[in-house]
């Protein structure tokens, strides 16, 4: 039974406003129960790859990804904005960068949280392994330069050290986020998130609010799509502007609950700005933030912008 399709409708109104389809989808896929994830944008339909999207190996992400996640790494601790799944905050932790993960749906917050818990647990007991074969013999210590054995690290030390580059998992809204002023050296904020700002002012607000948590000399990386290299894609809308387009469109999650029972959630609408390059470094004017590097394919329309923070010093 359709549990949206069956409450009064000011009942569905109030779920709608609570409703989280996104963050069910990935909870779903990370526990391996069924569901399926849809855009859509009225008879239009498009399928969520929540696979693809949120749980994909970094084997295939493409370099432009790559080299955002490297720049950030050298300014940590970074503050992940729109998190998801953890994908990338886990990618940092394999490499012992500390960043902190927020995003505004708790199902997607708890999915994270569940998979580091995952990892958590699996360097433990490698660590516990390690230490095994350490006190057992199996594996000699190393010697130091005056013959006396090296003393290996204890079980606390290297799992304090397995656990290094993972902090919290904050459920939050990224235009006031839940995090002290000037505590990152990075902001992370992909999957389009800047868009959700509506127009160029609201981008410009929602970079003052990464100004705030963010220390001197910050950078950030944030992403969009460029309307002049876009012809079309799904619930798009074209503006009049030079550089300036938007997209609308909801999303669907259908799932079962533990009694088998089928359920529907149906989030709202979802207005993201587009803009190219040159619209956003508009946006950046009378903010701390500018434009110090596009990344991107050749002729893709989607594009990472590296942002930079001057020191007081400098201005």
């Amino acid at each position: 039974m359709d549990r949206e399709r069956t409450r009064p409708a000011g009942d569905r109104d109030e779920m709608r406003a609570v409703a989280d389809p996104l963050g069910r989808a990935m909870l779903a896929h990370h526990r391996d129960e069924p569901g399926e994830l849809v855009y859509r944008d009225g008879a239009a339909t498009r399928d969520g790859n929540v696979e693809a999207f949120y749980f994909s190996s970094s084997e295939s992400w493409d370099r432009p990804t790559i080299e955002a996640l490297e720049r950030l790494a050298d300014r940590e601790p970074i503050l992940d904005v729109g998190c998801g799944a953890g994908n990338h905050l886990l990618w940092w932790a394999d490499r012992d960068v500390r960043a902190v993960g927020v995003d505004a749906s708790p199902n997607a917050v708890l999915t994270a949280r569940e998979r580091f818990e995952v990892r958590r647990t699996s360097r433990r007991s490698c660590v516990e392994r390690r230490s095994t074969h350490r006190s057992s013999g199996l594996r000699g210590g190393g010697a130091a330069s005056n013959g006396t054995a090296k003393p290996s690290p204890s079980p606390r030390e290297d799992g304090e050290a397995a656990e290094r580059g993972l902090e919290d998992v904050l459920v939050g809204d990224m235009f006031a986020l839940p995090v002290p002023t000037d505590a990152f050296g990075a902001v992370h904020a992909v999957g389009t998130q800047l868009g959700l700002g509506g127009s160029l002012a609201g981008i410009r607000e929602l970079l003052r609010e990464f100004a705030r948590v963010t220390a001197d000399e910050a950078t950030a990386v944030v992403d969009n799509y460029d309307p002049t290299r876009l012809d079309d894609c799904f619930g798009y809308r074209s503006d009049p502007r030079e550089g300036i387009a938007h997209r609308c469109f909801h999303l669907e999650f259908e799932g079962e609950d533990a009694d088998g029972e089928r359920y529907r959630e149906i989030g709202r609408t979802l207005h993201f700005l587009l803009c190219s390059p040159a619209r956003l470094r508009e946006a950046t004017a009378e903010t701390p933030w500018r434009v110090r590097d596009v990344l991107r394919a050749d002729g893709d329309a989607h594009y990472r912008a590296v942002l930079g923070k001057p020191s007081l010093e400098s201005e």
